[in-house]
């Protein structure tokens, strides 16, 4: 799953101080090149095998008129040309001060529908004229350049058919105690007159808490693996993948340490003592899961208030 659009902005967020000087050396070595800005196109594709979040690149005149087409970063030329873009936010920024890089701020693209920043800088064009070069880049590949996770999103894809065959396997395996269960209790329904076993319906109980279980780990994969992006660099996300499944846990032995209790209740006492321990192995799961959840937010505590004061520094 891709990342979020709010874990992006944050990623970005975080991690300026860093980006700025990149997209600087980005716009900076597109006006530099030697065929810049007589062939466009070859100057935008040997830039864009170097910055591979480049996504769009386009010329504008002093007045803001769009000069060039819209060429992206695969060389497909984009309708663009002649577009008045004085009214924009960067323009107006650049016109302001002539020798800056201007970055904007994150938006939607028009052009591609992703989420981007927007990168110019005055450039010298044919006859000695000023204009301006624009960058736009694909933020969410900007952020994994960054983080160094480009590889990782080439594997997902196989990690998802994985994760999907386990998620089926276990629904699966929900149907056919779901099944079984139900013909439990038919056949219990039928023959409610000639109950021999007390306990039946606990043994009945005790499927069904199966199943929940099980259709609660499946339902906590396909969430958090599939369905979900999950930041493998923040702990919160692995820290709540992990109380869901040991909650998950918590409440399947919790009902089994009760359905164990109510048999050593009806006179099978030598269910007191499995019960007690299952009670005692709920306290210690539940004691231990509310430790690690309360150290692992303080540790990112600390650790996001320790990158806030590098990036005022």
């Amino acid at each position: 799953m891709a990342m979020s659009y709010l874990s992006v902005i944050e990623r970005y967020r975080e991690h300026y101080a860093d980006v700025v000087p990149l997209l600087e050396s980005l716009i900076h070595s597109l006006v530099a090149q030697s065929d810049w800005p007589g062939n466009v196109n070859k100057a935008v594709a040997q830039v864009c095998r170097c910055y591979g979040f480049a996504e769009l690149v386009y010329v504008l005149n002093a007045q803001g008129i769009q000069l060039s087409a819209n060429i992206q970063a695969d060389g497909h030329i984009a309708p663009g040309r002649g577009v008045n873009r004085a009214s924009r936010p960067y323009f107006i920024a650049i016109a302001d001060n002539q020798s800056a890089v201007v970055m904007t701020e994150p938006y939607i693209s028009l052009a591609s529908g992703n989420l981007c920043v927007s990168v110019l800088t005055s450039c010298t064009l044919a006859e000695h004229k000023q204009g301006y070069a624009v960058v736009d880049v694909n933020l969410v590949k900007l952020i994994e350049y960054i983080m160094g996770d480009r590889s990782r999103g080439r594997f997902s894809g196989a990690f998802k058919v994985g994760y999907s065959v386990i998620v089926v396997s276990l629904f699966t395996l929900v149907l056919v105690l779901v099944y079984n269960v139900g013909l439990e209790i038919m056949d219990l329904l039928a023959n409610l007159n000639n109950v021999s076993d007390p306990l039946r319906p606990f043994g009945i109980i005790i499927f069904i808490t199966l199943a929940l279980s099980i259709f609660d780990l499946g339902k906590t994969i396909l969430e958090e693996e599939i369905l979900m992006h999950k930041d493998i660099f923040r702990h919160s996300s692995t820290r709540r993948t992990i109380t869901r499944f040991i909650s998950t846990i918590l409440i399947a032995v919790s009902i089994e340490a009760l359905l164990t209790m109510f048999k050593a209740s009806l006179g099978q006492g030598e269910f007191t003592i499995p019960a007690l321990l299952m009670m005692l192995s709920v306290i210690g799961l539940l004691i231990g899961l509310g430790i690690y959840v309360y150290l692992g937010a303080k540790a990112e505590l600390m650790l996001v208030e320790a990158q806030q004061r590098r990036s005022k520094e």
